[in-house]
């Protein structure tokens, strides 16, 4: 956006490649930014370009999670930013919100900051008379009835305040205590003092990959799955055989995502998948004994394996 008042366009570039393009000399200008306002303070920053295709391949993942010790162990903060110059609508996080409890799980973090133009959250329409702050959150029933606002209503980001509260809620699972608050409550919430909406940790902490893959991938194509293989890979944590998919859509690629779905059409887990889409036919009800003798051994292999894949919360 700073690239594009720089240029005097008078609104943001509807095709792709222009956006990318603008994303790449408006990346280095925002950097600039940072390095001279933390310069003020002695601090130096670092930038991090992450792609939600990356994060949830085991090497990338790990490499980025490399990179950010390294930079908080060097006494340097990393910018981190998703990199717009590549990322399209396929690969692409959705929000910062989202962008930023995967990074506090990545790197281990005892809180999380989210950052809108109200207070926290309250159980109605915050411009409307008669509601009020919800101080804490120890878990999902505790805003079972409460309508979070949508974009406009609150925060600046793309989704308001319904993602912050869905990132808060992603933190949470992760067993990162959260605060949301408005930027001129920052010092008080983070003093202790009573402002903000303070989210208890809900789940416990984990170094895998795999809330990447449920919360940052977007899947490429679908596997349907026959009951037996439902149970063993939802009940049984199980890797998916070629013997139990009773279908297939979508035109992906090995590594790429892909949802497991059961035949009325659920979706039950999402993972890795180790084929090619045009290859998944051939696969379909057979033994991984069969397929090598008849393949070749490159085929007596997991069409997901269970490293590679998460089962989705009904």
């Amino acid at each position: 956006e700073m690239y594009i008042r720089d240029r005097g366009l008078r609104r943001r570039p509807r095709d792709l490649a222009r956006q990318q393009a603008a994303a790449s000399v408006g990346q280095g200008l925002l950097v600039a930014r940072y390095t001279a306002s933390f310069a003020r303070y002695g601090v130096r920053v670092g930038q991090v370009l992450l792609t939600s295709d990356d994060m949830s391949r085991r090497a990338h993942h790990r490499n980025a999670s490399r990179t950010l010790d390294k930079l908080l162990a060097m006494g340097a903060l990393p910018v981190v930013n998703e990199n717009d110059t590549v990322a399209t609508d396929e690969i692409r996080f959705g929000d910062n919100d989202r962008l930023a409890a995967l990074v506090a799980h990545l790197v281990r973090a005892d809180l999380l900051v989210l950052l809108s133009d109200v207070d926290g959250v309250y159980d109605g329409d915050p411009s409307r008379p008669g509601t009020s702050r919800i101080a804490e959150v120890r878990g999902p029933e505790d805003l079972a009835h409460v309508e979070i606002g949508s974009a406009g209503k609150a925060g600046v980001g793309t989704g308001g305040m319904v993602t912050k509260v869905e990132a808060a809620r992603i933190a949470a699972a992760a067993g990162i205590q959260v605060v949301l608050t408005s930027t001129v409550h920052a010092a008080e919430a983070l003093g202790g003092g009573d402002t903000g909406t303070w989210f208890h940790p809900t789940g416990r902490r984990s170094a895998d990959r795999l809330l990447w893959l449920q919360h940052a991938s977007t899947p490429q194509g679908s596997l349907t799955l026959d009951d037996g293989a439902v149970r063993a890979v939802v009940q049984g944590r199980k890797s998916l055989l070629p013997a139990g998919i009773a279908g297939v859509e979508g035109d992906f690629s090995a590594g790429d995502p892909v949802e497991l779905r059961d035949r009325e059409g659920r979706a039950v887990a999402r993972g890795l998948v180790n084929f090619d889409a045009k290859e998944i036919p051939l696969l379909v009800g057979r033994s991984t004994r069969e397929l090598a003798r008849e393949l070749g051994p490159g085929y007596e292999r997991e069409v997901v394996h269970r490293d590679d894949l998460v089962v989705l919360q009904p």
